[in-house]
């Protein structure tokens, strides 16, 4: 019979009858562990989650909590400031509309990753006020409560908030890590394995200045010539060290970035390290690949790895569905009397029907049909479907017009509310440019994993048009990838608003 463990006060179990496999050993250990901290297991994806959904996946560290209440707390006292510096009280609906404000700015997003430049950061924070700033005024247009407020204050406020926000944002990297160190309040890391991962993984935390982390090396098996390891990447010692290391050191986090293939030597680090208090963390080699919206769930107590998954999960399709029902409504309302007008111009102009009707790919690699202004002499949806090119002879004189305004896409928002696209998201192509690029493009159908859009991250960053060569669609899906890891409702209102002056630029529209 097996003696009992002074540490799970359970029976050991023989080396033999052992799990087999790495994910139920770690299962196991994370069961029966006794340590303060407890151990997890952490998707270390290649690209950084969503700003604002920080607050339901990391820990409430103080620095975290600074950055969630860094962007309220500037807009709200810019308005505290404003209303008396006008002489109005800050009561009745001013306070209304502080509440308001803060359920719009909280949690903040205030980080900044080392490296982004002054200009970039403005642009975020330009941005990001518009959309908060056209928030309020259709909520204040809807309510019709703009008349409580003085007008300069509200314009004063306006006006003055960006640049406060920019400032605070651009200092506080600066300022944050050295009251936290001051403080006392920083965690101390260190990383087993000094692989591609690991420099990986090391190379975030020095870019997350919020984060409260500070990393203080490596522990690898091979030295720092074999690492490539720098003055920055200290290699503390081999992993048998790490253990004594962690305990004398005051570690507060371990990572481990081991290969998978080295299952024996993870164990045995977990097992060498259960005797310390620091938190454990596994980051799997398989994360170095393209992942989108990785995440963790469990099916029956079994922990299972999402890979690949649509960022509308939950709440979140919910948002976005609701999203694109009041947008989706609104549009067609606002645009009727352009729209009628564009119906008569196409059936007077030219021969053929007014709408055009072509098979794309929607949600799921699912076929749909996808409604537009006609704005060619051909309907053209077989096996073969040439892109429109500039100048192009089937393009008709009216069609030219529309298309440079796409104006032409604008019966899409009917496709909209029956649920088919979404206002947001990856550009429709048609079933015969799908089918020829999914053989060309690693990951192309990926971009299915979300309904199309009228308008996507692609286009407002300059690869609207014709994709004449293969790198111009790699470069065109690698945007839409990029949309569906970072995907918030910030985002596409953010898109939507760029949209109307890449529409207006006019630019590669033929």
């Amino acid at each position: 019979m097996p003696a009992p463990s002074a540490w799970t006060g359970r029976r050991v179990v023989p080396s033999n009858q052992r799990p087999k496999t790495l994910a139920l050993a770690i299962a196991r250990y994370r069961i029966v562990q006794r340590i303060r901290a407890p151990t997890a297991i952490v998707l270390a994806t290649t690209e950084e989650r969503s700003e604002r959904q920080f607050l339901l996946h990391q820990r409430l560290t103080p620095a975290a909590l600074v950055e969630a209440a860094l962007e309220p707390a500037v807009a709200e006292g810019a308005l505290l400031l404003t209303t008396l510096a006008f002489g109005e009280s800050f009561g009745g609906p001013y306070l209304i509309f502080a509440l308001i404000l803060f359920s719009l700015t909280f949690p903040g997003s205030a980080s900044v990753s080392a490296g982004t430049g002054a200009r970039a950061l403005a642009m975020d924070v330009l941005t990001g006020w518009l959309v908060i700033v056209g928030l309020l005024l259709l909520i204040g247009w809807a309510t019709q409560t703009l008349g409580s407020f003085d007008a300069r204050v509200l314009v004063s406020w306006a006006l003055g908030t960006p640049a406060l926000l920019f400032v605070a944002r651009l200092l506080m990297p600066v300022v944050l890590p050295r009251l936290m160190a001051a403080e006392g309040v920083q965690r101390v890391a260190v990383i087993a394995g000094g692989g591609d991962l690991g420099r990986k993984l090391a190379e975030r935390i020095e870019r997350a200045p919020f984060s409260g982390i500070r990393l203080a090396g490596f522990f690898d098996d091979r030295s720092a010539e074999r690492l490539g390891a720098d003055e920055a990447h200290e290699v503390l010692g081999s992993l048998s060290a790490l253990a004594d290391y962690a305990k004398t050191h005051r570690v507060d986090l371990i990572y481990l970035t081991l290969p998978m293939a080295s299952q024996p030597r993870i164990l045995n680090l977990l097992e060498e390290l259960r005797d310390t208090t620091a938190s454990i963390y596994f980051a799997p080699d398989i994360f170095l690949f393209d992942l989108i919206q990785a995440r963790m769930d469990a099916i029956g107590g079994v922990p299972v790895l999402a890979v690949c998954e649509t960022p509308f999960y939950g709440l979140s399709g919910l948002i976005k569905r609701a999203s694109d029902i009041v947008l989706g409504a609104a549009a067609p309302a606002l645009f009727l009397p352009l729209m009628l007008a564009i119906a008569i111009g196409i059936r007077l102009s030219s021969p053929g029907p007014v709408f055009f009707t072509q098979r794309r790919y929607g949600l799921d690699g699912r076929e749909i049909i996808v409604y537009k202004f006609r704005t060619m002499t051909v309907l053209e949806d077989g096996g073969v479907v040439p892109q429109a090119t500039r100048d192009d002879r089937r393009v008709t004189q009216l069609g030219a017009f529309l298309r440079k305004y796409s104006l032409d896409e604008l019966p899409q928002f009917v496709n909209v509310l029956q649920g088919r696209m979404s206002v947001v998201g990856p550009r429709p192509h048609a079933v015969a440019h799908n089918e020829m690029y999914r053989k060309l493009i690693r990951g192309y159908m990926i971009r299915h994993k979300v309904r199309p859009g009228l308008t996507g991250l692609a286009q407002v960053r300059g690869l609207r048009g014709e994709t004449d060569t293969l790198e111009k669609m790699q470069a065109r899906v690698a945007c839409d990838l990029d949309y569906l890891r970072h995907w918030s409702l910030v985002l596409d209102l953010r898109i939507v608003l760029r949209t109307v002056g890449v529409v207006l630029a006019r630019k590669n529209a033929y």
